[in-house]
């Protein structure tokens, strides 16, 4: 029998005290021989570094000067990481018995996968989070099944992308991958890490029996719409396909076209103009990341562009979802996208 593979988990908080420590505390009495947990702290004002010193005495608190974000954050605890695999956790995300050994025999069942998430519950332990993310053409993503009993008859699955509220990443290829882009800050970057690792020939999965409860809301304020939409951009542009990338173009440009009015009615058209400005002042970074995204691409167009789905299922989307003309125009429009693109495979994954 093999030995365990150590799990290095990193927690960022953020003015996090009123939350952070009921997880430390349910995480601590998991880590075994090997495990660490690195708490990367964002300059916070209130007290959360005594929480979690409180919390979890074990844990290597790095104490930041400025808020790097969550992207920035996991970037710095990444450095210091030492386990074979890593756990990025939420503050305030709390783990249940048997969580992180669920987590690592995904990594031994699973070798072909190189990130995979908990079954993300909601606070009541009894509905989905997420149980595994969607990605759209247009390029966003959401969270699949949300609201939905939980099936404790699921078996681990690939999914579209891994949510960063509990996801697993095998450290070497984290590196290799040179971990989160920093200017996403936040949102988007555990989307944007999933299509690297697919592109990289490396599947993206959920372990259902490993269950992590999340107090999640969607509203957050006019900032999170303005990194939603400079992220989502910034996904698109550094990890789509250039056949692709002019394929979807027409669709790209009427789905801006229709946000303007949904962005006014909906009273956060400042924070898409500001996104679409950063987006457009970003492009030459974009572009040399995409650059590196695209020479270790070793997945077809073709397959690249069948993990996105033109669906919309979730239960973020309001009346639109439901009007059938346009569903069934967007199914037409991918299967017409996917018959114009190459399904042969550009490479051989590194990294095993």
């Amino acid at each position: 029998m093999t030995d365990p593979l150590p799990i290095s988990v990193i927690v960022v908080t953020y003015n996090s005290g009123h939350d952070v420590a009921d997880g430390l505390a349910r995480l601590s009495d998991q880590l075994g021989v090997g495990d660490e947990l690195i708490v990367v702290d964002n300059a916070s004002v209130d007290d959360s570094v005594a929480v979690v010193r409180a919390a979890a005495p074990a844990a290597r608190v790095l104490a930041l000067g400025e808020n790097l974000g969550f992207a920035g954050g996991v970037n710095r605890g990444a450095t210091e990481a030492a386990g074979e695999l890593l756990l990025l956790l939420n503050p305030d995300a709390v783990p249940a018995p048997g969580c992180l050994d669920a987590l690592r025999r995904a990594a031994t069942d699973h070798p072909d996968w190189g990130c995979w998430q908990a079954m993300v519950a909601l606070a009541d332990g009894e509905h989905v989070n997420t149980a595994g993310g969607r990605m759209h053409l247009l390029g966003f993503g959401w969270s699949g099944d949300w609201g939905d009993p939980i099936d404790r008859s699921l078996t681990a699955h690939e999914v579209g992308f891994a949510s960063g509220a509990a996801l697993c990443v095998r450290t070497p290829l984290w590196r290799s991958l040179g971990g989160f882009d920093p200017r996403f800050f936040m949102y988007c970057e555990d989307l944007d890490l999933s299509v690297r690792l697919r592109s990289a020939g490396w599947g993206v999965g959920v372990a259902p029996d490993a269950v992590v409860e999340h107090d999640y809301e969607f509203d957050k304020g006019a900032n999170k719409w303005f990194y939603l939409e400079r992220n989502r951009w910034a996904v698109v542009l550094a990890n789509y396909p250039a056949r692709l990338l002019v394929l979807a173009f027409p669709l790209l440009l009427a789905f801006e076209l229709a946000l303007i009015p949904v962005a006014l009615a909906g009273g956060w058209w400042p924070s898409k103009r500001r996104a679409v400005v950063a987006a457009v002042r970003d492009l030459p970074h974009t572009l040399r990341r995409r650059r590196a995204v695209q020479a270790a691409r070793v997945i077809s167009d073709r397959a690249f562009a069948q993990s996105l789905t033109v669906d919309l299922d979730g239960e973020f989307f309001g009346p639109i979802a439901r009007v059938a003309p346009i569903g069934a125009a967007l199914r037409v429009y991918r299967a017409l996208v996917l018959r114009a693109l190459s399904d042969r495979p550009r490479g051989v994954r590194v990294g095993g």
